[in-house]
């Protein structure tokens, strides 16, 4: 669907089934029924749907599929089983990430055997180090496999995995192949060759060279070259251009990398240098696309300090721990001169990633980006308008926030909280100040609030709340 000719992307015929009809006060009672009427309807609904009314039924049907998947058209991992009675979805309610009314029933994953022929290694945006098998090539899931993740050095430590092996290979959820195990029986040792031999694991990055290092309590080894190793410049540039960062939508990968090979960008800072005539040196960059790609670099200019913090790629810091940092620092200046105890008192922030902040700010070649970015007009300090409308009226309350509101989303209502001075949490604790329920809101929930004796707020005691 990506492709820009619409033409490729035609003849690919995408069709799509429906598996839910969404609306307030349905004339339905059961999740099935809806389904038979949206059929009636014209919409395409999967014939092979079944109502059973037993567990004796749901196993039979589950393996009647684990049998006829392999004749099907399309590749399947398994069978969605959902309660029928609207009634019963709506007291199960949901869980922050899935209802509790449907469950994934996984088939067993294929399995089979192949050579392992040679062992290399990747090198991430945040200079993790990944192992991957190379292995000969073999049919699993309708797929030729030629390689698997291997993970890092205690998975290679703890399978034994040697060049040479034949090991057993599966698809994790029939899509990410992962070796389970070793025919040790198979092995034979080449003493004048890798066959056979342990696997010694690389001390030294694959692309730079750098002496590789493994922080304590951490899996992965990393480089440390943060500012000179190709994968990692590359990679912390994609990850700067992406959607849920500065959205330069007109940057992808390929044209990084033809830039970087050109020597035209060194850093992500380097972005905002570049000038036409350098994109129209790019082969395939028309004048329209060069325009298109330097309004993007433009228009990034105006996204907010929460967004820019996560597009910098700081170590542990995701969106939502951006944002709180953002809030509560309020500029980048206050958050690189933040000492541990004080990044600590940021809620969700830890030893770990509060040390990482300052490694981050403690390195010249990081300022000195910072401050370039800074000059050619980034935000990095909140608007007026997210200063205005931030007030302490929740300080030191923590909120977990349950169920479906009609006067805003969720994720309007933890804006809110955060704005206001309060956090967010996902689980309920003798910390929890309230419960802010809607509709829908689990039972466990709240048999867990009514047990430790926290509040439960309703969004219009919420709203009362904030605007007094």
């Amino acid at each position: 669907l990506k492709q820009q000719d619409s033409k490729a992307v035609a003849e690919r015929k995408l069709d799509c089934y429906f598996y839910s009809v969404l609306g307030q006060d349905l004339p339905f009672a059961s999740h099935f029924d809806s389904l038979i009427e949206a059929k009636k309807w014209g919409f395409k609904v999967s014939a092979d749907m079944e109502k059973c009314s037993s567990v004796e039924s749901v196993l039979k049907y589950l393996d009647k599929w684990d049998k006829k998947r392999h004749d099907l058209n399309v590749e399947t991992d398994g069978v969605v089983l959902k309660v029928n009675s609207y009634e019963q979805q709506k007291f199960l309610g949901f869980t922050a990430k899935s209802p509790r009314w449907a469950i994934a029933y996984k088939f067993k994953a294929a399995r089979v055997s192949t050579i392992l022929e040679s062992i290399s290694y990747q090198v991430g945006r945040t200079g993790a180090i990944t192992p991957v098998a190379n292995l000969k090539p073999v049919q699993l899931a309708g797929t030729t496999v030629k390689r698997a993740s291997l993970h890092n050095a205690d998975i290679i430590e703890k399978l034994d995995v040697r060049v040479g092996d034949t090991v057993f290979v599966e698809k994790g959820g029939e899509i990410i192949p992962k070796i389970i195990s070793v025919d040790e029986s198979k092995r034979s040792i080449d003493l004048f060759a890798d066959s056979g031999q342990p696997t010694a694991y690389i001390t030294h990055c694959p692309e730079c060279d750098a002496l590789l290092v493994r922080r304590e309590g951490e899996a992965n080894h990393y480089c440390p070259n943060e500012s000179g190793c190709p994968p990692q410049v590359k990679g912390k540039m994609e990850h700067f251009v992406a959607r849920r960062a500065m959205n330069i939508d007109s940057l992808g990968a390929e044209t990084i990398g033809q830039l970087f090979d050109a020597g035209l960008i060194r850093n992500i800072a380097d972005i905002y240098d570049l000038k036409k005539d350098d994109l129209l040196k790019i082969e395939r960059m028309a004048e329209k696309s060069a325009s298109n790609l330097l309004a993007g670099i433009l228009a990034s200019k105006q996204v907010p300090f929460e967004r820019v913090l996560f597009a910098i790629g700081i170590r542990h810091i995701g969106e939502t721990t951006a944002k709180k940092l953002a809030y509560y620092f309020k500029n980048i200046d206050s958050l690189k001169n933040a000492n541990l105890e004080q990044l600590l008192e940021v809620g969700d922030i830890g030893e770990r990633t509060a040390q990482t902040i300052i490694d981050y700010f403690a390195d010249p070649v990081m300022n000195a980006m910072i401050e370039k970015l800074k000059k050619e007009g980034l935000q990095f300090e909140l608007s007026e308008e997210q200063l205005t409308n931030t007030s302490e009226k929740l300080k030191d309350l923590s909120f977990v926030v349950s169920g479906v509101f009609t006067k805003f989303s969720r994720d309007e209502i933890k804006k809110m909280i955060e704005q206001n001075g309060g956090k967010n949490s996902g689980s309920i604790s003798g910390k929890t100040s309230y419960v802010l329920a809607g509709e829908n809101m689990g039972p466990e929930k709240l048999k867990k609030a009514e047990k430790l004796g926290v509040k439960i707020i309703s969004e219009d005691d919420f709203i009362k709340m904030i605007a007094d």
